[in-house]
């Protein structure tokens, strides 16, 4: 069936079908009605799979892919014209010039986080560049999926845009066929299997895959703007971002205040019990929800069914640990634990702009070794994953995770070890803007980074000597609601980029074209053979080249 699908599309492109103005404008205007005229559907479908509010849906969603589309059909004719391109003067009379030509069959394999967004608005890009599509919506968002999938052929074209449903398997047999661009969003894990067969054929990859984003507060921010925006692009969908802050590097004189700020600011976003909130989701399922179970300090889940007496005692036991550790924490921090450490670091300490960037190894993993300098321990601590400042309360037959604040999380926690995609967000306390630098330089390069700080020269020494697909000064998730910026990862947050005219130009072949007149035969000149004549001239070429 999928190479049917293939076939059928690599016809239908090889027709001419999907190169003329007229085709792709039609496209993308029909992908607009798709998403406006189906709002109700698409926001029932999300709230099915995900939990997601209607308000995230319709902002982070669909009015996204509707801007995208809108926005590169109007721009067509100015990127599909011929761009010319000076010749250099040896060849004269001659003239060159690009243009921009559909790579042909693509293939978008998209996530379940945003099930709507990241399905159809790289298509929007592949349509604006003039190729047939075969799309993969994800498994795990089988509403969506299903949805899409109705909805596709009676809005677009159906013999240039196909949706193919299914797990692994169909997206194992999609792979072996000869695309002619692989457009992935997802896991890096998957996005290596993606890339090993795109090999195979030699078929280009656009990888989107994600990372650990860090966040660097300093006590030059505003702390109340930093932690309302900071909750807002952690919380939104439930941490389930690919851009969302991962966690925070606090200084010792603001890190406290920041969580504490954050905490009200959840309860400002989602009130006293988010689980009762239309605005706060779920995890997505259950594998996932065990997961980052995990990730919480020992003793806050309750495991789901206790196998004997003598394990509900030891969970009772760790559950009575965990509750008289944090109590001798609330001790120790109201005698002024959190002043003494900022007493005690060095805060006037400042990066400088002109320094050389660390080098970032994209081998590197989150478990890299770090110097005790550049972390602070927070007295009153004891577990490696923090102080739970909110949160930390479960539903597991509703997948619900609240909103939940770790403060003074070591960099072995196992919340550190890996991406946590979802409302867990552990704050450390690091040195200074120096030591947060060289934090981010030992780990992979993460898909974006946020800086909290108006001293200038912090924000240029991050722009300068950090490596991330995008930075963010004093604003999360911005660059992923703009056409105009280019939206990608670096290193093993992902390869390639998209939106507007970046995504344009990932769906295309950029084709040189040259030509030049055949009278006079001014190429006469360095035809062979080669005589001393010859020679003396090129002699003088090489002089005014």
């Amino acid at each position: 069936m999928t190479n049917q699908t293939f076939e059928q599309l690599k016809k239908t492109y090889e027709s001419g079908r999907t190169r003329p103005l007229a085709w792709r404008r039609a496209q993308l205007n029909a992908l607009r009605r798709l998403v406006t005229e189906n709002r109700d559907a698409f926001v029932s479908s999300a709230m099915a799979d995900l939990g997601k509010p209607a308000a995230e849906t319709v902002l982070m969603e669909l009015n996204l892919v509707a801007g995208e589309a809108q926005f590169v059909r109007n721009r067509l004719s100015l990127w599909t014209a011929r761009h010319p391109k000076a010749m250099h003067w040896m060849l004269q009379p001659a003239a060159g010039w690009t243009i921009a030509e559909p790579k042909g069959v693509v293939l978008i394999i998209s996530p379940w986080n945003y099930p709507v967004l990241l399905a159809l608005e790289p298509m929007a890009d592949a349509l604006a560049a003039g190729n047939a599509i075969c799309l993969k919506p994800s498994e795990l968002s089988p509403n969506t999926s299903r949805l899409i999938a109705e909805l596709v052929p009676q809005y677009l074209d159906p013999e240039a845009v196909r949706v193919v449903e299914g797990g692994p398997k169909e997206t194992g047999e999609l792979l072996k066929c000869p695309f002619n661009h692989i457009f992935y969003t997802g896991g890096g894990h998957v996005g290596k299997i993606v890339m090993r067969a795109a090999a195979e054929h030699l078929t280009p990859v656009t990888l989107e895959l994600g990372g650990k984003s860090p966040c660097f507060v300093d006590r030059t921010a505003d702390i109340n703007v930093a932690a309302r925006r900071i909750a807002w692009g952690k919380f939104t969908n439930a941490g389930q971002t690919c851009v969302a802050p991962d966690y925070v590097l606090a200084t010792p004189d603001v890190a406290e205040a920041l969580a504490e700020r954050i905490a009200v600011a959840i309860t400002e976003f989602y009130g006293e019990d988010p689980k009762a909130s239309p605005d706060f989701g779920r995890i997505i399922n259950d594998r996932h929800f065990e997961r980052l179970c995990k990730l919480l300090p020992v003793g806050t889940v309750p495991p789901e069914e206790p196998s004997s007496p003598l394990v509900q005692v030891a969970s009772a036991v760790g559950a009575a640990m965990d509750m008289v550790g944090r109590r001798f924490n609330a001790v120790t921090t109201g005698r002024g634990g959190a002043g003494e450490m900022a007493g005690s670091a060095n805060n006037a300490a400042k990066p400088t702009a002109g320094s050389n960037m660390a080098a970032a190894d994209d081998g590197a993993t989150a478990s890299a070794a770090v110097e005790p300098s550049e972390i602070h321990k927070v007295p009153g601590v004891f577990g490696l994953a923090g102080r739970i400042v909110c949160g930390g309360k479960v539903d597991r037959a509703a997948r619900y995770i609240a909103p939940t604040v770790l403060y003074g999380t070591s960099p072995d926690a196992p919340v550190m070890k890996e991406e946590i995609f979802g409302p867990i967000l552990p704050i450390l306390v690091v040195e200074d803007a120096e030591s947060a630098i060289r934090f981010i330089n030992k780990r992979s390069r993460p898909l974006a980074a946020y800086v909290f700080s108006r001293d200038h020269e912090v924000r240029l020494t991050f722009e300068r000597q950090t490596s991330s697909g995008a930075l963010g000064y004093s604003l999360p998730l911005g660059h992923l609601l703009s056409s105009r910026l280019p939206f990608g990862g670096v290193g093993a947050s992902g390869i390639g980029t998209y939106h507007g005219k970046a995504g344009f130009l990932t769906f295309s072949h950029v084709k040189t074209v040259v030509t030049k007149p055949q009278f006079p035969d001014t190429l006469r000149l360095v035809y062979p053979p080669f005589n001393e004549a010859k020679a003396k001239l090129f002699d003088i070429i090489a002089k005014f080249s």
